[in-house]
């Protein structure tokens, strides 16, 4: 049996894990780091990536099927588009591949020792490799948990047949007739809204009020109006009950039950922390529910033993996990770090693309802040007007007595990429004058975000 000794021990080659081991590894640091499946994680191999990949695919096929139909006000014609969905996922994978291959780069590059394989943990310090080869121990100095998360399973819909999970809808090779999507959140709708540009007859099963339940109403509007404009049927208030045929019987707001014919039940209630298979029940973890404790520098409640992303509770995004990975290899490498974020941006991929960083009115002013909000409606923006996309707004959230920026939320084409700036004003406080002093490129949808912060101070130019 071989057995490796080293100073970090990284579990899981993910986009927290992999960022902790190459920033380990820059500085000094003897690490090593283990993968069970593919380096990258969820968000390369079957989530972030791929589902940017087939968005973008099925946002192209809208554009050429509206002006196949003479619909477009552009004056563009063609002959009727045809979408080979397979030719499309082969290359959605191709994408996966070259970025599975930079990440291996990356990491030796910086002189990651990379052990494929499942880990088992013995102790607190040493781990068991399942490899091709063979059994491999590893021993360590400091271990980072990284394990991710998974999809939550229904037990009256397990996954198997006409049930997939968002991993089985990123390869599909043919468009379903009908798809039937139980789960009303990001990922649910982000995918649904996809394959209904492909062709596919969508209904969205939600058990809330609302769909997209996280976000406020306001923001989530402009995403209901497109969903009702591409066809697809929204059933909110309503409940899957199970398979019933070729069909997935549900309960509606009413109480009367329904059957909906369905090609593919895509399940997207929610993520689980991947808590088994490697050995948890031999270490003496505190939890937070589901998830592990940890503290300001991502420390457990077990010396020498760190945790990073998705196993450490919400929110469940790949850029936390990045910052986490990133902060833990320095403290192992001797720097003091700790984690101090005013803001970790979400973005919400559907069409329109939901934004948000820091607090909402309702949230702020349920912390007790007096504040003043500022709204800029891109239907008043000239940018927005030349793409075809008006919907939706750009609104700040600021402190009344010292206008000191709380949080900024956009709904809109591409607003995915205004983001940083928003992040970037919490992070560095700015305050409202900063943004609407700060000179903003014309014409541009960022236009939007100093306007917006203008009308905070009572003074916006374009409305």
């Amino acid at each position: 049996m071989k057995e490796i000794v080293c100073k970090l021990l990284v579990i899981g080659a993910g986009p927290g894990g992999y960022i902790c081991a190459i920033r380990a590894g820059q500085l000094g640091v003897d690490t090593v780091i283990v993968e069970a499946v593919k380096a990258g994680g969820t968000c390369l191999n079957i989530g972030c990536i791929p589902s940017k990949a087939l968005i973008h695919a099925a946002e192209e096929f809208e554009k050429v099927s509206h002006m196949a139909g003479g619909k477009s006000p552009l004056g563009i014609s063609l002959d009727a588009p045809k979408l080979d969905l397979g030719r499309t996922i082969a290359w959605k994978d191709g994408i996966v591949g070259r970025l599975n291959s930079g990440v291996l780069g990356l990491l030796r590059k910086a002189r990651v020792k990379i052990v494929h394989g499942r880990a088992r943990f013995r102790d607190g310090k040493t781990v068991e490799v399942e490899t091709e080869t063979g059994m491999q121990v590893i021993r360590a100095e400091t271990v980072v948990i990284a394990t991710g998360s998974e999809p939550v399973e229904l037990p009256f819909l397990p996954f198997g047949g006409p049930v997939i999970s968002s991993t089985e809808a990123l390869s599909l090779k043919t468009v379903p007739q009908n798809l039937v999507v139980v789960g009303g959140g990001y990922i649910g709708l982000e995918l649904g809204t996809a394959f209904a540009k492909m062709g596919s007859a969508v209904t969205v099963v939600e058990t809330t009020p609302q769909i997209l339940p996280q976000y406020d109403a306001e923001l989530v509007k402009p995403v209901v109006t497109r969903l009702a404009d591409l066809g697809v049927r929204v059933l909110t208030a309503a409940k899957a009950k199970g398979l019933a045929g070729n069909a997935l019987l549900i309960e509606t707001a009413e109480g009367a039950e329904e059957q909906l014919a369905a090609d593919k039940i895509l399940v997207t209630v929610g993520r689980k922390p991947r808590t088994e298979g490697w050995g948890l029940e031999e270490l003496d973890l505190d939890r937070s529910g589901r998830f592990l404790r940890i503290d300001d520098r991502c420390r457990t409640s077990m010396r020498g033993i760190h945790a990073i992303g998705d196993i450490t509770g919400e929110p469940m995004l790949a850029h936390r996990a990045m910052a986490q990975g990133e902060m833990v290899a320095e403290i192992v490498a001797g720097r003091k770090r700790t984690w101090d974020k005013r803001c970790i941006p979400a973005v919400c991929f559907t069409d329109p693309e939901i934004v948000t960083a820091g607090l909402s009115p309702d949230e702020a002013r349920a912390q007790g802040y007096e504040i003043r909000v500022g709204q800029f409606p891109f239907n008043a923006n000239g940018r927005a007007m030349t793409m075809l996309s008006e919907e939706g707004f750009v609104r700040i959230v600021a402190r009344s007595d010292s206008n000191l920026v709380l949080g900024v939320q956009a709904v809109g084409a591409g607003v995915s990429e205004l983001s940083s700036a928003f992040a970037l004003a919490l992070e560095m406080g700015a305050r409202l004058e900063d943004i609407a002093a700060t000179i903003h490129p014309h014409p541009t949808r960022s236009e939007g975000f100093q306007e917006a912060a203008m009308k905070a101070l009572g003074h916006a130019l374009h409305i």
